[in-house]
């Protein structure tokens, strides 16, 4: 599902340069259920905006299902974006002024599906979620427990590939915690590769295979 070959990055500003990623090799099968670890500024979260088509590389190779993703236009970066990546972030990157269906019938919104089927959808997501009475309330109005579950509908509602998450329980207390890495555990049973990058041990040990980041090289796996 996922080969990276000697991936490199570096970010350059006018004073100076940062080499983050020094040659990275993985490869992800299809199905697995991976935790990406590493201390803040080791490269796990540029490693993950890689593997999800938001940052390009300046060495190597990322396949994603066979396709060489490289070089590609912000069109067709965001064409297997939307097709094959679901997205979930520590701060569940919701949009304040929409409710939770708005929220979750997002991206079928960029598939220029019909609000109709698309809100009949999201609802269904909703519903698996747990959240189905609160499709109408706004994010404002909801824990962070409930927000997370929202944003994992949303991630999921295009039938992605790959399940991305950044630090999805870094702004959840202990027991939402186990409550959302439960469901997450779940999703990946059903065949959804999973890759969790994440500084909480509890939550690495949820997952089959921990791979350790260490100034821009794999340093455990």
């Amino acid at each position: 599902m996922i080969k990276l070959s000697n991936l490199h990055k570096t970010y350059y500003t006018e004073a100076t340069s940062l080499h983050v990623l020094k040659g990275i090799n993985l490869t992800i099968e299809q199905g697995e259920y991976v935790a990406i670890m590493g201390v803040s500024g080791s490269g796990k979260s540029t490693l993950l905006n890689i593997l999800g088509i938001l940052d390009s590389y300046d060495e190597g190779d990322y396949f994603l299902n066979g396709k060489l993703i490289k070089n590609l236009s912000e069109r067709q970066a965001a064409k297997y974006r939307n097709e094959m990546i679901g997205f979930v972030f520590q701060s569940f990157n919701l949009i304040n002024f929409k409710n939770a269906l708005e929220n979750v019938s997002l991206p079928l919104y960029y598939q220029k599906v019909s609000r109709r089927k698309r809100n009949i959808i999201a609802m269904e997501y909703l519903d698996k979620m747990g959240l189905k009475d609160w499709a109408y309330h706004m994010p404002n109005e909801m824990s962070g427990g409930q927000k997370q579950r929202v944003a994992i509908a949303r991630a999921l509602i295009s039938r992605p590939k790959v399940l991305l998450a950044d630090e999805p329980t870094g702004q959840l207390d202990s027991k939402t915690t186990k409550e959302v890495i439960q469901l997450i555990t779940d999703l990946n049973k059903t065949g959804l590769t999973t890759i969790l990058v994440t500084h909480e041990k509890s939550v690495a040990e949820a997952t089959k295979r921990v791979v350790r980041i260490k100034d821009g090289i794999i340093d455990n796996d």
